[in-house]
């Protein structure tokens, strides 16, 4: 292998990636679409459904890691966009006419982990504050001198597990609050609504977004 070929693959420095550590921790803990959604899982239907939400939502970000890391086009970035926000559209009018989640003895119901996961997972896709973050702010960090698709996929995966971390701390804060007196029970009657807004704010949010023009 040539020196230059070498080169080509070289890992990012360590200030790049302690760096992109610090940007990826500052966005994660602010409060965007994803956590909105997990809060309200939450909430709605307690921790274990909370922490299913971060485990749907972890793959969302990582596909739009990949998505910036190999360039995917702005046409397919726009019809990803608009079959989410479809999607999330749909949920929200599915949650209105759902009937209201029964509490017995304030214990709730399991909740079906396999429909979280897949609904946490096309929230975090389409979100257009991590699509923007990879599209436009990540390349800053990356090294001219090695690889530039391998770089953006390591930053990206690095910021999906500091993601995880501070979304599970918002499970465990959110899970805290539910289980005070009567938190079940007030959010059982407010669940179906909250729950519902939350997913018709979000298919409005990423309908109106165009985060890759700014690219």
């Amino acid at each position: 292998m040539t020196a230059m070929h070498a080169m080509s693959f070289a890992m990012p420095s360590a200030p790049l990636l302690a760096a992109c550590a610090v940007a990826s921790l500052v966005l994660a803990a602010t409060p965007g679409p994803g956590v909105l959604y997990i809060v309200t899982r939450t909430l709605s239907q307690g921790r274990r459904a909370g922490l299913a939400s971060v485990a749907g939502v972890a793959p969302g970000n990582l596909g739009n890691a990949l998505a910036a890391s190999l360039e995917v086009s702005t046409l397919a970035f726009e019809l990803v966009r608009f079959a989410g926000a479809a999607y999330l559209l749909f949920l929200g009018i599915k949650a209105l006419r759902a009937p209201p989640a029964p509490v017995e003895s304030g214990v709730r119901d399991a909740p079906l982990l396999r429909r979280i996961l897949r609904d946490a997972f096309f929230v975090a896709l389409p979100n257009p504050k991590t699509a923007l973050f990879f599209a436009a702010f990540l390349p800053q960090f990356v090294d001219p001198a090695a690889s530039a698709i391998a770089q953006s996929a390591l930053f990206g995966a690095a910021f999906v597990a500091v993601a995880a971390c501070t979304d599970s701390a918002y499970v465990l804060a959110a899970g805290v609050a539910a289980l005070a007196p009567g938190g079940l029970k007030r959010a059982s009657v407010i669940g179906r609504y909250l729950t519902a807004a939350v997913y018709l704010g979000l298919a409005a949010f990423t309908a109106a977004s165009g985060t890759r023009a700014t690219r």
